[in-house]
């Protein structure tokens, strides 16, 4: 896999909800506090998109995408001088009149399609931390590379169909990774962090033989050959671009495949460790414990598997509103 997919699987991203959502006309609603990543896509109309610390409102138009990832609360509203109204109370207003309902919403009404996702990986700062707090995606060009998934999205919500649950929740899927994808190539230039150094084809080539061998015994110098550089260009450049050492990438990255494999496995600390290229567990468990802060006996005991998914589906429930007018 590439590098953006072997994060997102480490990651293991759950769809809670997909769909469609209506907000009407002339409405303003307020949603909760969150946990994960949102991404949503305008169908039709236009709404405003305001997040709480960020200062100023985003105008979303037909065709347009966005990601919210900072867990803030946020409004959406065709009008910024009306009064929001609760997430609840807009739940209760769709429920006692089904007019409000997405499958008979108007043409000119806003209405969104795309889904809520909870990281359900115990590294969800890898993804979280390199993004804004709105990621915007509305360039033409853009807009277009997202309109097959939007159509397709839309069509599954207004017709529904048998197994069309599970295929609008791989739609939604595919418009977070294009969305993400679209995002690294319009920030490319100023971000720093592994997500934006993806779009340096120099620096992917790097972070992907990494991500595909992680247990081979990889020098500066072997990396820099791979990628056409010297060893002290290539060392200047992936630290401006990654805000870390190549080493310390690498060694950052087996510790979160390690994490998952105690996690997710039952293969014991010894097998791990000469599985990522350490030969002895003494020297993998130092290393597990100055990148993870905790011994990998310590991790595999309170990262409890059943119980994160359990958090994660309870954090989850309150905001499933993308269920409204699907039914």
């Amino acid at each position: 896999m590439d590098p953006l997919s072997d994060v997102l699987s480490l990651l293991k991203p759950h769809s809670y909800k997909s769909g469609g959502f209506d907000v009407g006309r002339y409405r303003a609603i307020r949603f909760p506090k969150y946990h994960g990543i949102k991404c949503y896509a305008v169908f039709s109309g236009q709404c405003w998109l305001s997040v709480d610390a960020v200062p100023d409102p985003v105008l979303l138009k037909a065709g347009d995408c966005f990601l919210l990832s900072s867990g803030q609360s946020f409004c959406l509203a065709t009008d910024l001088s009306l009064a929001p109204v609760d997430f609840d109370k807009f739940l209760s207003d769709v429920k006692e009149n089904r007019r409000f309902s997405s499958r008979h919403a108007a043409a000119a009404d806003c209405y969104l399609v795309g889904g809520y996702f909870v990281l359900g990986g115990s590294h969800a700062e890898i993804l979280l931390g390199s993004l804004p707090p709105i990621v915007h995606i509305r360039d033409e060009s853009d807009r277009a590379a997202m309109r097959w998934s939007i159509e397709h999205m839309n069509a599954e919500v207004r017709d529904p169909q048998p197994g069309g649950s599970l295929i609008a929740q791989q739609l939604a899927y595919m418009m977070l990774i294009k969305a993400l994808r679209l995002h690294l190539a319009d920030v490319a230039r100023g971000g720093v962090g592994w997500l934006f150094a993806l779009a340096d084809p120099k620096m992917r080539t790097a972070i992907a033989c990494m991500h595909d061998g992680p247990a081979h015994r990889w020098t500066l110098k072997e990396l820099a050959d791979r990628v056409g550089m010297s060893r002290s260009t290539f060392a200047l450049r992936f630290k401006e671009a990654v805000g870390a050492t190549p080493m310390e990438y690498l060694t950052r990255w087996r510790m979160l495949l390690a994490g998952d494999r105690l996690n997710n496995s039952d293969d014991s600390i010894a097998v791990i460790a000469l599985s990522l290229g350490y030969e002895s567990e003494s020297a993998f468990s130092k290393a597990f414990r100055k990148v993870m802060g905790c011994s990998p006996r310590q991790y595999g005991r309170r990262q409890n598997p059943d119980s994160s998914s359990q958090r994660a589906e309870e954090a989850a429930r309150p905001y499933r509103f993308e269920s409204v007018g699907t039914d």
